[in-house]
């Protein structure tokens, strides 16, 4: 299978999330773990959203339910480094939307890539279970 490249789109929001490495986020390797990084994708969704006032479980009244993620790691990240996380949007379709992560840190005065990323989030109603239309509010943030 071959390996999957994740392309940044070239506008991004203007919200720039730092989020500092904790010590838990180290694993065997002395470097963040993959299972670290992910949390750190999804805490820097929760940020952007609250940017805005949303949370996952409530935008205009609806919630979110993520269906995919691929994650390209590009370097090392360790102890003390802040991630500094950029998010732009991608395709939108009338109940789903890509958001690209460019995850990147300094370090010895130098801008190092540690991950790309894109998840596709599906508008949900939680009590129908059922997926629904992405409100239009949203759908303004995201153009």
């Amino acid at each position: 299978m071959p390996r999957i490249k994740i392309r940044l789109p070239e506008i991004f929001f203007d919200i720039s999330i730092k989020i500092p490495v904790r010590i838990t986020d180290i694993n065997y390797g002395n470097h963040v773990g993959n299972d670290s990084l992910v949390a750190i994708i999804h805490e820097s969704r929760m940020q952007f959203l609250q940017q805005y006032g949303y949370t996952e479980l409530d935008i205009e009244g609806m919630g979110l339910i993520m269906s995919e993620i691929f994650v390209e790691f590009k370097n090392e990240t360790f102890y003390k480094d802040v991630i500094d996380v950029k998010i732009a949007a991608g395709d939108i379709s009338t109940i789903s939307f890509e958001l690209f992560y460019g995850l990147s840190t300094f370090r010895n005065k130098q801008q190092i890539i540690i991950a790309n990323a894109k998840t596709t989030m599906v508008c949900y109603d939680y009590k129908l279970k059922k997926p629904i239309t992405i409100p239009e509010k949203l759908l303004d943030i995201l153009s």
